[in-house]
Formats: C-alpha cells, sequence, structure tokens
C-alpha cells in the first residue's frame, strides 16, 4: 500500500448502535494502527461538515488525513516525521489546516496540500495549536532550551515571537474568544489558571489552589466569554471571569469537557467510573449519557485526586523501564502513563451543526474514531 500526500484509501465505514443508549454509532476508521480525532479543544469537522480531519499512524508516523463524511474515501493530507499528533487546528474557513511539526508551525492549504512555514523556534518544542477569534493568530506552549512559555504566530506568517517564558509547564494555551489581546493557559501543576495579555506579556492567576486540588481542562464556555474547569473527580464548575469567581455546574466526574459555541451545553467523557459520554445542560446541571465508549481511558493518576508529584512521574519511569527491558523496541511501548496515553482518551468534541459528536475508542484493540448521533433520524 502506497502513503504520502494525496494518497486516498477506500472507506472503512461501518454503523451500529450502541448498545446502553441507542444512538446511533459512525464508525469512520478502522486500520489497524493509532488513529484519533484532533484535539478536543479544537474541532474536527471541517466548517461546511463535509470533511472529518483526523491523525493516523497508518504510515508508521502520526499524519493528518481527511475523510468525507460519513462513508467516503480517505485523503492523506501530510507526510514526513515529527508531526505532533494531536496539533492540528482548521482555520475558520475550513480552507487551512495548522500544525506543529519540529519547533515549527506549518500551514496547509487543503486543497492543494501545499504548506507553508509559519514560524521557526530552534531547539523548540511546540504543543498544540488555537487559533484567536478573528483568525489572525495562533498560539501554542512551548518548551525552547529546558524554559516553556507560550509562543504566538500571525496565521499569514507576518509575526512570530514567544510572548511568555514561564518558569513551569505551560500546556494547552487559548485564546479568549472575544478578544484577541486575551489568552488563557495551564500552569502545571497548581495553581492551574491564568491569563495572559499578549501585547503586555502581563500574566494573572485566577484561582490560587494547592496541588491536592485537582484542577483540569479548563477551556472557554462558547461565546459567553467566562470558563468551565473540572475539579476531578468530584465536580463541573463555571469560572465567571468578571467577577473571578466559580460555581458549580454539576456534581460528577466529568473529565475532558467541550462546551458548545452558545455556552449552553458541555460535551465530556467520564472515567473512574466510566459513565458514558455525558452531555450536561449549563443552565440546570442536568446530564445524560450519549454512549458508551468503552475506552480504556488510561493514566495511573485519574485514579487519584491531586496532581502528579515527582515521586509519581519517577515510579512511572522505573515501570517504563521495566517494560522496555521486556519489549522488542520502543515501538511497542507506551507513552506517558502518568496522564496518559491520550489516544486511549475519548477527548469528545462537536460536529458543525452540534448534532454529532465525534470521539476516540480503543474498544476493538486500537484507537479509532466514532461520530454519535445526538438527533435521531427524521422517519419518512
Amino acid at each position: 500500500m502506497r502513503y504520502g500526500k494525496g494518497q486516498r484509501f477506500a472507506s472503512e465505514y461501518q454503523r451500529f448502535t450502541d448498545e446502553l443508549t441507542g444512538t446511533t454509532i459512525h464508525q469512520l476508521t478502522q486500520f489497524p494502527c493509532i488513529n484519533h480525532n484532533l484535539y478536543f479543544l479544537n474541532r474536527s469537522f471541517s466548517p461546511d461538515g463535509l470533511q472529518v480531519i483526523v491523525t493516523s499512524y497508518r504510515d508508521g508516523q502520526p499524519n493528518l488525513y481527511e475523510i468525507a463524511f460519513p462513508d467516503g474515501d480517505i485523503r492523506q493530507l501530510t507526510e514526513g516525521p515529527d508531526l505532533h499528533p494531536f496539533s492540528a487546528c482548521l482555520s475558520h474557513d475550513g480552507s487551512s489546516i495548522f500544525f506543529t511539526r519540529a519547533g515549527a508551525v506549518w500551514k496547509l492549504q487543503r486543497q492543494s496540500l501545499e504548506e507553508q512555514r509559519l514560524a521557526r523556534f530552534d531547539n523548540g518544542q511546540l504543543g498544540e495549536c488555537n487559533l484567536s477569534g478573528t483568525g489572525t493568530w495562533l498560539v501554542t506552549a512551548i518548551r525552547q532550551s529546558g524554559q516553556s512559555g507560550v509562543a504566538v504566530v500571525q496565521t499569514d506568517g507576518s509575526e512570530a515571537r514567544i510572548a511568555l517564558r514561564w518558569p513551569r509547564t505551560v500546556i494547552h494555551p487559548q485564546f479568549h474568544p472575544l478578544d484577541d489581546g486575551i489568552i488563557e493557559f495551564s500552569n502545571d501543576p497548581a495553581p492551574r489558571m491564568h491569563l495572559l495579555y499578549r501585547d503586555t506579556g502581563e500574566t494573572e492567576c485566577l484561582y490560587q489552589h494547592e496541588n491536592d486540588e485537582f484542577i483540569v481542562h479548563e477551556t472557554f464556555l462558547g461565546c459567553t466569554g467566562d470558563l468551565v474547569f473540572t475539579v476531578w473527580p468530584f465536580s463541573l464548575k463555571r469560572f465567571h471571569l468578571d467577577t473571578r469567581c466559580a460555581e458549580e455546574i454539576s456534581s460528577f466526574n466529568a473529565w475532558h469537557i467541550a462546551p458548545d459555541a452558545a455556552g449552553a451545553r458541555i460535551l465530556c467523557d467520564t472515567n473512574h467510573p466510566d459513565l458514558g459520554i455525558q452531555l450536561v445542560d449549563v443552565a440546570t446541571g442536568e446530564r445524560k449519557t450519549i454512549c458508551d465508549a468503552k475506552s480504556s481511558s488510561q493514566g495511573s493518576q485519574w485514579k487519584t485526586s491531586r496532581y502528579a508529584i515527582a515521586e509519581d512521574w519517577a515510579r512511572a519511569a522505573e515501570q517504563q523501564s521495566q517494560e522496555r527491558q521486556q519489549s522488542l523496541s520502543w515501538m511497542e511501548m507506551k507513552t506517558d502513563t502518568v496522564y496518559g496515553p491520550q489516544w486511549t482518551h475519548p477527548h469528545p468534541s462537536w460536529s458543525t451543526d452540534e448534532r454529532q459528536i465525534i470521539y476516540t475508542s480503543d474498544v476493538s484493540g486500537y484507537p479509532q474514531v466514532y461520530v454519535a448521533d445526538l438527533v435521531a433520524p427524521t422517519r419518512s
């Protein structure tokens, strides 16, 4: 089988009914390798809803593919090594995809598959991309020469710089959806939630807490301008940016959270125990189960209610060392066993019209990409 940019592969589609809820499930991939949707903070569906962008390791390394939804063929978009598997995000019009590869931020034209390097950060490692509300800026976490920070890049390639250097690990920076000048970022470990003002470099800690209050997966609540986050594994909360106050939305083990565009509903998976993928009404806190993803949802830290400390990482490293001695090669090994591997997590997010959700599950033995219907088909 040939691989490379522009190669097309036959549909891998199948359809079935979720045993727990009766929801219609569309399985988009079946190749025996790692396949997953984009990181849940970025939508995987194209704006017209006709294509789904996924990461697949079918050529031996992570690359981007698009699938004609629901049952069309699969086209390979990128080739080569070092692409960050969870880094991609679509432009607002869907014509381009931004991603990170080998210390650089790239722009891919979906139609021509032409790539443009927007910025390079020497000796840098970059995280996932997040696009500003106006579509003119990208932000990504960076680790360069042993120091963490936040990098910002204009989408036309005219400007790129490190907006913040930070003494601790930075992950998941995101633009305020209504203000390109404000970036929320996560400090790992506590205290977790911070704001960065893009032009001045000033920062603000939004909520002071210790290591045993396990705040994770904060993101903006749609177009409301507020934030939502989970206190793992106890509750889902809303953080009002105007008052700097938090209030509980619902008390359960919400995990990865994805609000809809209006900020009225929140999609989330669950773990320890796995209650299935949930849909939460923000106003009432009521929730319903969409489907049972049946993913293995790995990571030793999720069995606790605190952030990982040095001893946790050391224990994981020792276990990985033992696994390495028993494995034929590093390709057989898991990566981060403290919080991941990430492709074992469902990471649900919304379709364009918000009538479906997309998620990953390794129930078949390999992570595959699935879409669940929220609305039953109209009977003729």
